[in-house]
């Protein structure tokens, strides 16, 4: 059983290696550069998130002040 799982075993790793590339280096400027880009990304995504959640409060405080209204009127 161990002789099948060695055979297993080594066909998978050269299956695998095959599709790997091989690992680039970047510079420290190349790297700060994607950092700060993805920083950037991620203030965008924060900022739409917070707008939505703002909108949504918005939205229930309106529905709450008009069934108060509705209340108090009728």
């Amino acid at each position: 059983m161990s002789h099948r799982l060695g055979e297993a075993l080594r066909r998978y790793r050269r299956s695998s290696e095959g599709d790997e590339k091989p690992s680039a280096r970047v510079s420290a400027a190349e790297f700060r550069a994607a950092a700060e880009e993805r920083l950037r990304a991620l203030e965008r995504e924060a900022a739409e998130v917070k707008g939505r959640v703002n909108g949504l409060i918005f939205v229930v405080a309106g529905a709450v002040i008009t069934q108060v209204v509705l209340r108090l009127v009728g």
